[in-house]
């Protein structure tokens, strides 16, 4: 059985409520033996940390908000909330953060202003950045542009960009996040990917998000990063064992909890 890594899972949904636990073993069954949770904001917390408590080999707690949530008349009370979690403890990585254009331009201001000073919290505690960019690729990358001093290194969660972002990003020292997107009939991740080289890709899931062929309209979970895998297998002509090799030494690298000298 290959070994993989899911970088990206929001196993605490409620879309899990009524199987969670075994969702978790159905996962470790296929050989999904780490599972990385982003924190969406304030009301993701507990079920983040009481599923990393239940499964602690398992399943690997990030700290941050999400761009869908910086409103306005909170988001700096939010940010004060993220910072504080951030100094009781360690965690695997910031996030996740970004820029998020789909769903309401008007905040992109106050989404750049969270996104950069969670890329200094990241470069302070030397923690990767999950970065999520819906329909903002170009803010996004000029974002960790601007941030960039040599200590920023994270993953472009769900990537869906042209192959000209995907190197600018790899220039910036990230990797792409690969998920479920890549097995959509019409996607261009495939023809994007295949000469990327292996080693500046980690797979994911975005579960209950973004199911892959044949999951399309059910519920995702990590187990079907399987199905992710298979697909990239068969984008770059590599043996599955390679791939699944590679990526899962790209996410052990990534959040390897080394501490700054």
């Amino acid at each position: 059985m290959h070994q993989l890594i899911d970088t990206h899972a929001h196993l605490y949904s409620t879309k899990f409520d009524h199987d969670r636990s075994d969702m978790i073993r159905r996962a470790i069954h296929h050989g999904v033996n780490r599972m990385y949770l982003p924190n969406i904001d304030a009301a993701s917390i507990d079920g983040m940390l009481a599923l990393e408590a239940e499964f602690p080999e398992h399943c690997f707690a990030m700290m941050g908000l999400h761009p869908c949530s910086v409103h306005p008349e909170t988001y700096e009370k939010d940010l004060a909330l993220v910072e504080s979690w951030l100094g009781k403890r360690a965690w695997a990585g910031i996030g996740e953060t970004g820029i998020d254009l789909y769903w309401d331009k008007t905040t992109l201001p106050i989404q750049q202003i969270a996104f950069a000073r969670q890329i200094e919290w990241a470069k302070d505690l030397n923690r990767p950045i999950i970065i999520h960019a819906r329909e903002a690729n170009r803010e996004s990358i000029d974002c960790v542009r601007a941030g960039q001093d040599g200590r920023l290194r994270g993953i472009f969660h769900c990537f869906s960009g042209t192959l000209e972002e995907a190197h600018e990003m790899i220039d910036l020292g990230f990797m792409l996040g690969i998920g479920g997107t890549i097995t959509y009939p019409k996607s261009e991740l495939p023809e994007v990917l295949r000469t990327i080289p292996l080693e500046h890709i980690v797979l994911e899931t975005d579960a209950p998000y973004l199911p892959p062929v044949p999951y399309r309209g059910k519920r995702n979970e990590s187990a079907y990063v399987t199905q992710v895998a298979e697909m990239l297998s068969e984008a770059k002509v590599l043996p599955l064992a390679e791939i699944a090799r590679t990526t899962t030494a790209n996410a052990l690298r990534m959040f390897a909890m080394e501490v700054p000298a």
